[in-house]
C-alpha cells in the first residue's frame, strides 16, 4: 500500500498509539493530535491522505473537525470513532460528511478495512463514470442533473443511503451506479428484495445459518451481509421487513457484526448499506409499522428518483437509447413524429421500466424502420365508460374491488402473467400482489392460464 500521511485524533493516548501502530504496519505515516486546535493546526501545515478522529475530545468535539474538513477540503475523507451505542453521534457524523465510523473498544479489523476502503477513494479529478447502457440516467433535465450530482457525492461516503421513488424508477440502477463509482467497486454488488423472501426464512437469508441449527439446516450457509462482504447489500422494498426482522437489521447496521442461526459467537461483516422504498416510511414510523431508530440509521442521506413525468425533456432521448439497445446501434429504427408525441403525452405510472416495455412490444408489431403511434398501444389508464356503468350500482367495497380486480389483471397481462414485474408496474411490493390475487380469488384464473 502506497505511504501517505494520516490524521489521528484522540486524547487518549493509548488510543493514539494504538491507532498509529496500526497504520505504521500498514505503511502510513500516522500523525496524531490530541485534541481540536492541534488538529486543525496539522490540518493546515499538511497533506493526508484520511483524517480518524475522536467524537468527544477534550477541548470540542470532533465533529468541528469533520466539517472543517468537508468545508475546506472536501476529497479527504474523514471517519469519526465514536463511544460503543453512540449511534445518534455516528449518524450525526455521516450527515455532515463523514466517510464512515468506528465504534469503541476499535476492531483493527474494521479499522484496516475502513483504511483500506478510504484510500481506494478516486481523487477529485476523477469523474463519475455514467455506463451509456443504463438508459435511466440518460437526459439533461434539471432533476435528473441533481441526481448525478448527488451519486457523485455519495460514491464517496460509506453512509446508509435511502434511495425514494415509484416503481420503475431506477432505484436499483442508482444504487448500482453509487457503488461501481465507490471505493467498493471491486466488491460484490448484492441487492435483495424484501418483499420477496417468506418471513420464517428471513433470519437464515440474512446472516446465515450453521449446519444443523434448525431442521433441514443440512449445510452451513452464509447470508446476504456475508454474500456482501467488502461491497454493498441493497436492500429493495426496506418497508416490507416485518419489525421482528428489523430490530435484528438495526442491531447488524450499529454493530457491523453478525450471528449465523445456530453460532455462540458473531462476526464482523464491512458492508455497505443501501436501502429503497416506494413508501413513505416517515409515515410507516408515525403507524408504528416501521421502527423510529431504524429508520434514523437508514435514512442517513436520502437520494430521490424522479418520476418519468418530471422528465418529459428526457424521453426522446430514452426512447431513442432503448430502441438502439433493443433493435442495434444500426437498425436505423425511429420513432414518428407522431409516437414521440404520444409518449411526451402519457403519464407513464410504471415510469422508466414502462417505457422500456412499451418500446420493446412496439419492436415486436412494428413494420419497417419506423414505429408509429398506434405501434405503441398505450391505454388510457381511466375505467371505460361502460365499464363504469356496470359498477356504479354496486355498493362501495364491491365497486372497489371490482377497480383493484381489473387493475391487476390488466398488470398481469401487460407483463404476460410474470408476477414480480406486475408488482412493479402496480407500485406494490411482490408480497402485497400475492395477497390482493388470493384475497380477489384472481388465483383460479391464473392457474386456468397456466
Amino acid at each position: 500500500m502506497a505511504n501517505g500521511q494520516v490524521l489521528v485524533v484522540d486524547d487518549e493516548a493509548d488510543i493514539r498509539e494504538l491507532l498509529g501502530l496500526t497504520l505504521t504496519r500498514m505503511g502510513l505515516q500516522p500523525l496524531c493530535a490530541a485534541g481540536v486546535g492541534e488538529a486543525l493546526e496539522l490540518l493546515a501545515r499538511n497533506s493526508f491522505r484520511l483524517c480518524l478522529t475522536d467524537m468527544r475530545l477534550a477541548d470540542g468535539d470532533g465533529l468541528a473537525i469533520v466539517e472543517h474538513i468537508t468545508r475546506s477540503n472536501p476529497s479527504l475523507p474523514v471517519a469519526v470513532i465514536t463511544a460503543h451505542g453512540s449511534a445518534e453521534n455516528a449518524v450525526a457524523a455521516l450527515k455532515a460528511g463523514a466517510f464512515d465510523y468506528l465504534g469503541k473498544p476499535v476492531s483493527l479489523e474494521q479499522l484496516r478495512a475502513l483504511v483500506r476502503s478510504a484510500l481506494k477513494l478516486p481523487g477529485p479529478q476523477d469523474r463519475v463514470q455514467f455506463d451509456p447502457g443504463k438508459v435511466l440516467l440518460l437526459g439533461e433535465s434539471a432533476p435528473l442533473q441533481a441526481v448525478r450530482q448527488l451519486v457523485a457525492r455519495l460514491a464517496r461516503s460509506q453512509a446508509p443511503v435511502q434511495i425514494r421513488g415509484e416503481s420503475g424508477s431506477g432505484k436499483e440502477l442508482a444504487a448500482r451506479l453509487i457503488h461501481q463509482n465507490s471505493s467498493r467497486l471491486e466488491g460484490p454488488f448484492v441487492a435483495v428484495n424484501c418483499g420477496a423472501i417468506p418471513e420464517n426464512l428471513m433470519e437464515s437469508e440474512f446472516f446465515g445459518h450453521r449446519k444443523g441449527a434448525f431442521t433441514g439446516a443440512v449445510a452451513e450457509h452464509d447470508g446476504f451481509f456475508q454474500a456482501a462482504s467488502g461491497g454493498t447489500l441493497f436492500l429493495d422494498e426496506i418497508g416490507e421487513l416485518p419489525l421482528s426482522m428489523q430490530v435484528k437489521l438495526l442491531r447488524a447496521i450499529q454493530e457491523k457484526r453478525v450471528r449465523k442461526i445456530g453460532s455462540t459467537s458473531e462476526e464482523p461483516v464491512d458492508v455497505r448499506i443501501i436501502s429503497s422504498t416506494n413508501r413513505n416510511l416517515s409515515d410507516e414510523v408515525k403507524s408504528g409499522a416501521f421502527r423510529q431508530d431504524l429508520y434514523y440509521r437508514l435514512n442517513v442521506i436520502e437520494l430521490r428518483m424522479p418520476p418519468l413525468r418530471e422528465l418529459r425533456e428526457d424521453i426522446p432521448c430514452l426512447a431513442a437509447a432503448i430502441l438502439a439497445r433493443h433493435a442495434g446501434a444500426g437498425s436505423g429504427l425511429r420513432l414518428t413524429p407522431g409516437a414521440e408525441a404520444a409518449l411526451l403525452g402519457y403519464h407513464f405510472p410504471g415510469n422508466v421500466r414502462e417505457l422500456e416495455n412499451i418500446l420493446e412490444r412496439a419492436l415486436a408489431l412494428a413494420n419497417g424502420s419506423e414505429i408509429g403511434a398506434d405501434d405503441l398501444h398505450l391505454e388510457d389508464e381511466r375505467i371505460p365508460e361502460a365499464e363504469a356503468d356496470d359498477v356504479d350500482g354496486l355498493p362501495l367495497p364491491e365497486r372497489l374491488e371490482a377497480v383493484e380486480r381489473k387493475a391487476i389483471l390488466d398488470a398481469l397481462e401487460r407483463t404476460r402473467y410474470n408476477q414480480t414485474a406486475a408488482a412493479r408496474l402496480l407500485g406494490i411490493s411482490f408480497r402485497a400482489l400475492r395477497y390482493r390475487i388470493q384475497r380477489l380469488g384472481i388465483r383460479q384464473e391464473l392457474e386456468l392460464k397456466s
